[in-house]
């Protein structure tokens, strides 16, 4: 120990190294890749969960319309027409409005009845839209061109192909149900893309079976956001259908050409993407072997060469029979590139340690310097008012004790050392954490500040002596506490004045609630006093001001509730002054 004492702390850091620097090189070098490769696992699974949500979340937004849609074109309890051309006013009226709940992606409505007539309504824009038509149950449909909700039809044109709303996949599959139904996934005979439909049946005048209203959602703008994501240079992201038929992909194809050339849908069992196949294969059994919700989920698994894959997944489902998958798988390797290349990075500069100690013993005490720097950088910020002073020391030395102890003292300077509420400094931290929140809402979230004065403080210290006044103020911390809520923050203002944080009420008439309730608490008689030596209890004037009715800053919000408890307080002399002095000597 001797010896150590008479070394300086620079050849203290840099003699041992150069005894250990071959035996810690491997230590060192097994230790960060570990560590590494730990914290990349934890960091992967992050990333990979955060991005199968923000999936889930576009595909949500686009299906979350089509059930509006339906209920603004053929609203609860009106008959569908016995025959479409009857109707065409009423009909084009109420498919504008449905077009226009989420013209996108919903931005076509229609309508097929078991005679064969059609009628279906494009917008093309704000203003502009096509009116499909079909009066008679058989022949091409007709088109027309207008502007605006009551706009004139320009003149008509007849399409080419001959379209059957009764032989579609939507009209089927609302014909057999009496509830909201998702067709399967198909290609849009006209722009050659996957289309769900979402469709319902219609029933007449008389209760019985007339067609099917339907609206659109093209699945090329999910194809379009899981290309646009960020991901590895092998990972890969995909939506698909429990039977393996894809929807989209961030790479390749997600559909196929047929034996005409046409497109066709491409299963994941067909990809010619291995980590597709691999990865579809790995989600299904996951998912077969337990219903984990629509929470998104992480698994890791190998593909056929052995090679680590991560992924993550969620299962889309409602009502209406939607039933998705999404997963994003990336290659363990894609993660931990950075990683092995810092591993052999420090294996070359372990085996020329041996050659630097002294620079390593210079490196090493940069780190201790740096956390002692940090503490003294906190100990200013605290010196000049700022008791939040932030630092990142996490150490199991002396240097640990020292921050674990440098934290207390910052906890015990915002806390009130005879009631042990709060402090000032404290209240007025949390109430500015507490506007910081309210920057995320897009909604205002309502919280009150409750400023408290005892009444005839200075009386009970004057003639009870300063410490039955200390007992008061305890007495009154503990009712404070005891009569909030756990969310609530109650602290010791200044001499006998109070605040109070309630972190979230519904309006007005709930703070004034809670102030009455309050006000009620401190009227009680005092423990502290003898009840025979002091009539009546102290009470309290309780201030009110309402985030953002009075205020949006902490400091405007002080004020007012202080300046409401001055009234409350004015307003209650006169009622002392009318009352009998204390007959007590």
């Amino acid at each position: 120990m001797k010896l150590l004492q008479s070394l300086s702390l620079r050849q203290m850091l840099t003699v041992p190294y150069v005894l250990l620097v071959l035996l810690l090189a491997a230590a060192i070098g097994a230790l960060s890749y570990s560590a590494g490769r730990l914290a990349v696992d934890t960091l992967s699974n992050q990333l990979l969960s955060e991005m199968v949500y923000r999936v889930a979340q576009a595909v949500e937004r686009h299906v979350f319309g089509s059930g509006a849609v339906l209920e603004t074109a053929f609203p609860a309890g009106i008959p569908a027409p016995d025959n479409v051309n009857d109707d065409v006013d009423n009909l084009r009226t109420r498919f504008w409005l449905a077009t226009s709940v989420h013209r996108d992606p919903n931005n076509y409505a229609y309508y097929g009845d078991r005679h064969g007539q059609f009628f279906g309504l494009w917008r093309h824009s704000d203003s502009e839209a096509e009116l499909r038509l079909r009066t008679t149950g058989g022949g091409p449909r007709t088109i027309y061109r207008f502007s605006g909700i009551d706009g004139s039809l320009r003149a008509p044109a007849q399409e080419a192909r001959i379209f059957e709303p009764r032989e579609r996949p939507w009209f089927q599959a609302g014909q057999r149900t009496a509830l909201h139904t998702w067709t399967a996934v198909y290609i849009d005979f006209k722009t050659e893309e996957l289309v769900a439909t979402r469709a319902r049946r219609v029933n007449n005048a008389k209760g019985e079976f007339q067609g099917v209203v339907a609206t659109d959602l093209s699945l090329q703008h999910v194809n379009d956001f899981l290309r646009s994501l960020k991901l590895s240079a092998n990972g890969i992201a995909y939506v698909v259908e429990t039977d393996g038929n894809l929807i989209g992909t961030s790479r390749g194809p997600h559909l196929r050409q047929d034996a005409t050339g046409g497109n066709a849908r491409l299963n994941v069992e067909a990809s010619n993407d291995p980590l597709v196949v691999a990865s579809y294969r790995e989600i299904a059994k996951l998912l077969h072997a337990s219903n984990h919700g629509s929470q998104p989920r992480t698994a890791v698994f190998e593909t056929a060469d052995r090679q680590p894959v991560e992924a993550a997944y969620a299962h889309i489902q409602d009502a209406a029979g939607l039933d998705w998958i999404i997963v994003i798988a990336v290659p363990r390797s894609d993660f931990l590139a950075g990683v092995t290349q810092n591993f052999e990075r420090t294996v070359i500069l372990a085996l020329l340690a041996s050659l630097m100690t002294v620079l390593i013993g210079f490196m090493v005490l940069s780190v201790v310097a740096g956390d002692l720097r940090q503490l003294a950088v906190a100990a200013r910020s605290v010196g000049d008012g700022d008791l939040n002073a932030a630092f990142d020391v996490a150490r199991s030395d002396e240097i640990g004790d020292l921050a674990k102890s440098f934290r207390a003292m910052q906890n015990k300077l915002l806390r009130d050392r005879l009631t042990g509420l709060a402090n000032r400094e404290a209240f007025l931290r949390r109430v500015d954490d507490r506007l910081a929140r309210q920057a995320a809402f897009t909604e205002p979230h309502p919280f009150a500040i409750l400023f408290i004065d005892l009444n005839d403080f200075k009386h009970i210290n004057d003639r009870f002596g300063h410490d039955v006044g200390d007992k008061v103020l305890q007495e009154m911390a503990q009712r404070m506490l005891g009569g909030l809520r756990s969310r609530d923050l109650v602290a010791r203002y200044a001499g006998d004045e109070f605040v109070v944080m309630l972190d979230a009420v519904h309006n007005r008439h709930d703070a004034e609630s809670a102030r009455a309730n309050l006000e009620q608490l401190l009227r009680t008689p005092l423990l502290a006093v003898d009840p025979a030596s002091l009539a009546a209890s102290a009470g309290a004037a309780v201030g009110l001001a309402l985030y953002p009715d009075d205020g949006k800053d902490v400091e405007t919000l002080v004020q007012h509730s202080d300046a409401d408890m001055y009234r409350r307080k004015q307003a209650r002399q006169p009622m002392i002054a009318a009352a009998p002095d204390d007959p007590s000597p």
